[in-house]
């Protein structure tokens, strides 16, 4: 078997619905297998993969174990010769596992490979690209100070280029099997955040090369794994103590200071979290981008909003402002719907997805908060 998906789960039955969906799609042509792991939720997500996706692979953990050691669990029973970690809050293109695989098996020297991933507002997330949060970035990082031979992000590439980076995100991380393996996957002392620095760190140590897809788009609304709450502060400025005691033993008086730092950012952040306010919306005209007349009927009758419809080639050609869009994506592929996100982006524009076959909406407007889903069944 060529290539085993694993995508960890908890709490987002409608957004990994979407996500297995646009997964199987991509899978197409290629002898793989999708693997479920479920840390414990309370929503109706189990049931959802048993009645829709019979035939996956499902773990259904009884307790939350955490990013890690879930998805060390999915890696443990994979069949694949690669695996691919994936988020359930994402969907990816048609041609994205054919063109990541095309490009890994070009790399002898393969450690991992992550693409460009945009938010559900359609603009880029600057973590799909970093460098090694050593001391001296982390500080500066921290401190919020630009530096360009100290920088966070790897910004010697540009979002749409090709190349070698230190650190990918979690949210999709491509690699050989045996090499996840051999430098024994991701850390469970992480719960969850800082697992996938790690794991990049530790390829790169095992001299093995880390590479930055740009031309590769996948969506990653974000929000739904992130959501910025005490226990996501904690966790998250926990995991870059942990980082550091593994990785940075020396330089003690140095990385005292990265903890002070990290201290005083996880204040600030609780502040920021408890002030900030959703932007506000003064929509003009609501869009839907489908060939279907009875669901566009359908969904100005359950949203009691009036819905013109849209073609591509007109969502293409003109640049809209205050506009809400709907995708149909039995209509409209997901490729083409995160280009014309892309194209209307930061325009007070908003979007939302219908996923194939079904009769719900999700997207999202922020990637710091939970998404919105809209279920007219």
């Amino acid at each position: 078997m060529k290539l085993s998906v694993i995508i960890l789960n908890y709490n987002v039955s409608y957004f990994l619905r979407q996500c297995i969906l646009s997964v199987q799609e991509a899978l197409a042509g290629i002898e793989s297998e999708i693997i479920i792991i479920d840390n414990d939720s309370s929503d109706d997500s189990c049931e959802m993969v048993k009645t829709h996706f019979p035939n996956l692979k499902l773990i259904e953990n009884k307790e939350n174990v955490g990013f890690s050691k879930a998805n060390n669990q999915g890696v443990a029973i994979a069949k694949g010769e690669y695996v691919c970690i994936l988020n359930p809050d994402t969907a990816v293109a048609k041609a994205t596992f054919k063109n990541v695989l095309e490009f890994a098996e070009s790399k002898s020297d393969l450690g991992a490979v992550g693409v460009r991933l945009i938010d559900g507002t359609g603009n880029y997330l600057p973590e799909s690209k970093r460098n090694i949060p050593n001391p001296k970035v982390a500080f500066y990082k921290i401190l919020g100070i630009n530096s360009k031979s100290n920088n966070y992000y790897a910004t010697h590439l540009s979002e749409d280029e090709t190349g070698e980076v230190d650190v990918l995100v979690g949210a999709f991380m491509f690699l050989k099997t045996s090499v996840y393996k051999q430098v024994n996957g991701f850390d469970e002392d992480y719960f969850m955040y800082g697992e996938d620095i790690d794991l990049s760190y530790k390829l790169l140590k095992a001299n093995f090369k880390n590479y930055y897809l740009g031309k590769e788009t996948v969506l990653h609304y974000k929000g739904e794994s992130t959501t910025k709450d005490a226990t996501y502060l904690k966790r998250f400025y926990g995991a870059m103590h942990i980082f550091y005691k593994k990785h940075y033993t020396s330089n003690s008086i140095f990385k005292t200071l990265v903890f002070v730092g990290v201290s005083i950012a996880k204040v600030m952040s609780i502040f920021k979290m408890n002030n900030s306010q959703n932007r506000p919306q003064n929509i003009e005209n609501y869009f839907l981008l489908s060939d279907n007349i009875s669901f566009l009927r359908k969904l100005s009758d359950a949203t009691k909003i009036e819905f013109k419809s849209l073609s591509k080639s007109a969502a293409s050609d003109d640049k809209y402002f205050n506009s809400h869009f709907v995708f149909d994506a039995n209509y409209i592929s997901y490729e083409k719907i995160f280009k014309t996100m892309e194209d209307h982006k930061n325009r007070e524009n908003f979007f939302r997805i219908r996923p194939v076959n079904t009769d719900y909406v999700i997207g999202s407007d922020s990637s710091n908060s939970k998404g919105e889903v809209f279920d007219f069944s």
